[in-house]
């Protein structure tokens, strides 16, 4: 009986060491597989985005969350009025939140801060102050955009680095989801 007491004993370590091998195993499946559907969704479908400063008020506000869809400009292009994320073309580390406002063809000109798109005034709604400084007609380059913040005398955008290349888009903004009261399609 004591022969049979120390089987099952042992029986029953060696049972305990083999679900603490597999509780290890799953553990480690799990985070791996997570790390590679995380690295998909970050890479191909979207990615989340802090709004830093006041350039895109009222439409954004400071250490506002967003999440930025990628996938959709695989399959078409991006569109005026759209809020894109990109790396500017002097600064590669950071990416930017700001407002299309000239596609490749459009000719942008700004006079006494009135943005003018292929001469006809542009009705902007959604900017909170105008800056009133002036720039001849110029037009937007094919694969490229001319972007401006909401907020134009806080914002550094197109009228002082240049247009965007197409390559530096990383998507649009799709949804803010922080802070929770606040959750929105901008």
């Amino acid at each position: 009986m004591k022969r049979n007491n120390k089987k099952i004993k042992n029986l029953m370590k060696k049972d305990i060491k083999k679900g603490k091998k597999s509780m290890i195993r799953d553990l480690l499946e799990t985070v791996i597989s997570a790390g590679i559907i995380a690295f998909i969704i970050i890479t191909f479908i979207g990615q989340v985005t802090v709004v830093r400063g006041a350039s895109m008020e009222p439409t954004l506000h400071d250490n506002e969350r967003l999440v930025a869809n990628k996938i959709s400009y695989r399959f078409e292009t991006p569109e005026r009025g759209e809020i894109i994320i990109f790396r500017p073309p002097l600064e590669t580390k950071r990416n930017y939140i700001k407002r299309i406002i000239g596609i490749p063809g459009d000719i942008i000109e700004i006079a006494n801060g009135e943005i003018y798109l292929n001469d006809k005034k542009l009705e902007e709604s959604y900017v909170k102050n105008r800056s009133y400084e002036n720039m001849p007609p110029t037009i937007v380059p094919d694969g490229s955009y001319f972007v401006l913040g909401d907020n134009r005398p806080n914002s550094s955008d197109s009228r002082y680095w240049g247009f965007v290349p197409r390559k530096n888009v990383v998507g649009r903004a799709w949804i803010i989801f922080w802070p929770l009261n606040k959750i929105r399609i901008p």
